[in-house]
């Protein structure tokens, strides 16, 4: 086990390195930012008054005909919001140094092109599966869209294969065992307890389907994001003295090495760079090929409507909830003593916690984040599962939903109760490989995503036939 754990760490190491998916993922949001004229700069006043514009906690139920608007963000912003936006932005900003911020902006600001153009091709190539539900997302515009020959065929069902395995079965142990570990820390609660918990409440809304994951989520994601937010400001605000002295480590270090918080040694910008575009990446997927499903499902009248909340999602990932937990831990001061000879004191989760509980909530600070990371982890475990419910009908079709909605309940409850660092890595790879045939495909099909806008920003109706 500890040679396949070491086997597959190395691999990560490649494909989240800076010689492969750093550059690819990064040149291609970079491409889109370019033909589509800057999209994510041009239409972010439309995304803001599509989103507050069809903000309900109680929409119109969905159901077998897709969900609406807001609804399809809620679920994709699920997915997307959570912990990466506490542990992985921590694990980030202790790796890489504070420059490592910065390069999690630039990525998030090309990855809202990327996440426009997954939106609005998944949009375009959605169909009606064999019982009459919506469907959509990668799988379908890498076949049907790169000619439905056998390379396309192939290239989606290993899509399929790999986000079933990445979200749906390894990335859902993962959320759960942070939920657990938080719990436990923060309560003393027996991991088996909160795992079976977990696992029953994921279940009856997994059997609900679609109509049940949209209810649930228009209402979490918009209170999650309020309460965490809320308290963060509040936190950021009382130390804003600081404030001027963090921004000025997040730009000096994202292009210099330099020695802060208590002699921490300088960090070297390559290693800035790999640590805050990757785990900026893996925080708001852009690229990934994974919040397309929601945004697919989405009843609206020209797929750009949809594009366009694809970039207010990324923005939201990593430009708000991301930054209040980067700023109120470098603004708490926290760091200063954090690192020793040999590392850091705290990482992850726990740095946040201690920022929380030390300069603002006292003994409230470990709960409070416990509980925020209920809300995000078990959303993103709601979001994740569904992108692999879409894979399951695109591969095996509606009769195999149920099987699939009791593994990954079991997959919820073992994350849980295991310590599961071959898991993290095994998630991590198929994170990485199933990049692969979705930038291929939407790069390929760029050209039908410069339409779109095009004929949007013209006024022409949406005529779906002219593009298939």
């Amino acid at each position: 086990m500890d040679e396949l754990l070491k086997l597959v760490s190395e691999a990560n190491g490649f494909l989240w390195g800076t010689s492969f998916l750093i550059p690819l993922l990064c040149g291609t949001g970079l491409f889109f930012t370019l033909r589509l004229g800057f999209v994510q700069i041009a239409k972010f006043g439309t995304a803001c008054k599509k989103l507050f514009g069809n903000f309900s906690l109680f929409g119109e139920a969905a159901g077998k005909h897709g969900m609406s608007s807001f609804q399809a963000l809620a679920t994709a912003i699920a997915a997307q919001v959570g912990t990466g936006n506490l542990a992985g932005a921590m694990t980030a900003l202790v790796s890489g140094g504070p420059g490592a911020i910065f390069w999690m902006w630039v990525a998030a600001f090309f990855g809202m092109a990327t996440n426009f153009a997954e939106a609005c091709l998944a949009q375009l190539y959605k169909e009606y599966d064999e019982t009459g539900h919506v469907v959509g997302g990668p799988a379908y515009y890498i076949s049907r869209g790169l000619g439905n020959n056998f390379v396309s065929k192939f290239l989606a069902a290993f899509f399929a294969v790999s986000i079933i395995l990445a979200l749906g079965f390894m990335g859902n142990m993962v959320q759960a065992n942070s939920i657990s570990d938080a719990f436990n820390g923060a309560f003393g609660w027996d991991t088996k307890i909160v795992g079976a918990v977990l696992a029953v409440i994921a279940g009856l809304i997994f059997i609900g389907g679609v109509k049940r994951i949209a209810s649930v989520t228009e209402k979490l994601v918009p209170i999650m994001a309020i309460l965490y937010v809320t308290v963060g400001l509040v936190l950021i605000v009382m130390n804003a003295s600081h404030l001027p002295v963090v921004f000025g480590e997040i730009f000096s270090c994202a292009f210099a090495p330099k020695a802060v918080w208590g002699g921490m040694a300088g960090v070297a910008v390559a290693q800035a760079a790999r640590y805050g575009i990757a785990r900026g990446l893996f925080s708001n997927e852009a690229g990934m090929g994974s919040t397309p499903h929601a945004h697919a499902v989405a009843k609206v009248n020209h797929p750009v409507e949809q594009g366009v909340l694809g970039i207010i999602a990324v923005f939201i990932d990593t430009f708000v909830v991301l930054n209040i937990t980067v700023f109120t831990v470098m603004s708490s001061g926290i760091l200063d003593n954090n690192f020793v000879e040999g590392g850091a004191n705290l990482r992850g989760i726990s740095l946040v916690q201690a920022a929380f509980a030390e300069h603002f909530l006292g003994s409230w600070g470990y709960p409070f984040i416990a509980v925020c990371l209920l809300f995000f982890a078990f959303s993103t475990v709601i979001g994740w599962y569904y992108f692999g419910e879409t894979n399951i009908r695109y591969l095996f079709g509606a009769k195999a939903l149920l099987p699939y909605q009791i593994l990954v309940m079991v997959f919820i409850f073992t994350g849980s109760v295991l310590k599961i660092d071959l898991v993290w890595e095994l998630s991590d790879f198929f994170n990485g490989i199933m990049v692969i045939p979705n930038l291929i495909a939407i790069l390929l099909l760029s050209g039908k995503v410069a339409k779109l806008l095009k004929e949007y920003n013209e006024g022409i109706a949406f005529d779906k036939e002219k593009y298939l």
